[in-house]
């Protein structure tokens, strides 16, 4: 019988890898625990994150990238996508495609009384990417030249604050 080799370091299971979380500088808000699981793989041009929506929270500030897609598919719970203003309910089998340059701005919210995960992947940041924060003008500084300036042309589709309801 032939004894399987050990596995090779591209292959790597979601509890091997260190979950963390990150603020914005200057905001108390802590979004949701996140696992690199690409990176622990090896890949250098592609994110790929299992993250976990605990209730009540967000992934990030809504925000549109100029030069980097993004997609997210949801695993398991109820969360919902704020979409220039709009929240749209997801579960378990829901792909959402974000595709560079269009200006739309997204957050992933969960508003339910359950955790939520999310399978979320992109293109690796890139040094010419921009992107802009349409409720958060703060992060204007803080990104300095990276910063999209979409200003007078971004409009919101609905009045959501991209925030989670259940605060």
């Amino acid at each position: 019988m032939t004894q399987t080799p050990a596995r090779p370091p591209y292959i790597v299971h979601e509890s091997d890898v260190a979950e963390t979380t990150f603020s914005y500088p200057g905001s108390a808000e802590v979004h949701c625990p996140s696992r690199a699981i690409g990176k622990a793989a090896g890949l250098v041009r592609t994110g790929i994150h299992v993250e976990r929506l605990l209730p009540g929270t967000r992934t990030s500030f809504p925000h549109a990238e100029e030069d980097e897609e993004e997609w997210a598919y949801v695993l398991d719970g109820t969360p919902s996508v704020w979409l220039d203003g709009v929240v749209y309910a997801l579960a378990a089998g829901d792909f959402v495609a974000l595709p560079a340059g269009t200006g739309i701005a997204h957050v992933f919210l969960n508003d339910s009384d359950r955790e939520a995960r999310v399978l979320v992947g992109g293109e690796a940041s890139k040094p010419r990417n921009r992107i802009f924060y349409p409720l958060n003008q703060e992060r204007r500084a803080q990104v300095g030249e990276r910063w999209w300036p979409l200003e007078g042309t971004w409009q919101a589709a609905g009045d959501h604050d991209g925030k989670p309801a259940r605060r």
